[in-house]
């Protein structure tokens, strides 16, 4: 990773450019930024156990937290999702809302980054599900309306949701447990800022 940066992504309206991959200017800058709010970041769900998959049949049925009918998060998952939560305390990221799809996994990863009272909803969802909350268009609408507002003043938004729904309205792919950091209020939707791991909000939590 270089900066905000991860090969691959790119986006209009840059916040920074910082060349020195994982350095303690870089960290800093972007610790900085963050600290100040106005971002919206959006995380894909922590690390899965991919031995069972998602049986929806019905509307609902996603938010089950039975492995027998979803997948759900695996124990490595669950610690990721805590320790990343822990990391953006520890660095004093201000978080003044959390959002979430309603699927078992991406809620219990919002529950353990412990950043607040976690609202969930359809408004970010799974686009293989997008038929249960009025199709593709729809979802994708409702999906960057969201991504697009403002936090409250002085604070950033937290939202965990699925990589296919970050593809979809935000042309980012993520990996479980990765976040794409937004600046929202564009006319044309948010805007990409950059890409962090989970070890990026450790590095940040460790540049005090």
């Amino acid at each position: 990773m270089a900066g905000w940066f991860r090969t691959g992504v790119a986006a209009a309206g840059l916040l920074v450019l910082l060349l020195a991959a994982g350095s303690g200017g870089a960290a800093a800058a972007e610790l900085s930024a963050l600290r100040q709010g106005g971002y919206v970041i959006y995380f894909r769900h922590a690390d899965t156990d991919f031995s069972s998959r998602d049986r929806i049949e019905g509307s609902g049925d996603w938010r089950s937290c039975d492995p027998e009918r979803m997948r759900q998060l695996s124990d490595a998952g669950r610690a990721e999702a805590a320790a990343v939560g822990r990391a953006i305390r520890a660095a004093g990221i201000p978080v003044g809302r959390v959002v979430a799809s309603e699927y078992c996994r991406t809620v219990q990863t919002a529950e353990l980054l412990d950043r607040g009272p976690v609202e969930a909803g359809t408004a970010i969802f799974n686009m293989r599900a997008q038929e249960f909350v009025g199709g593709r268009d729809s979802l994708i609408a409702t999906a960057r309306a969201l991504l697009n507002e403002a936090p409250p003043a002085g604070s950033n938004t937290v939202a965990v949701a699925h990589g296919n729904l970050g593809r979809a309205v935000l042309q980012v792919s993520l990996g479980q447990g990765e976040a794409v950091v937004l600046r929202p209020g564009s006319a044309g939707g948010p805007e990409v800022v950059g890409v962090l791991g989970p070890a990026d909000w450790e590095r940040f939590a460790q540049s005090e």
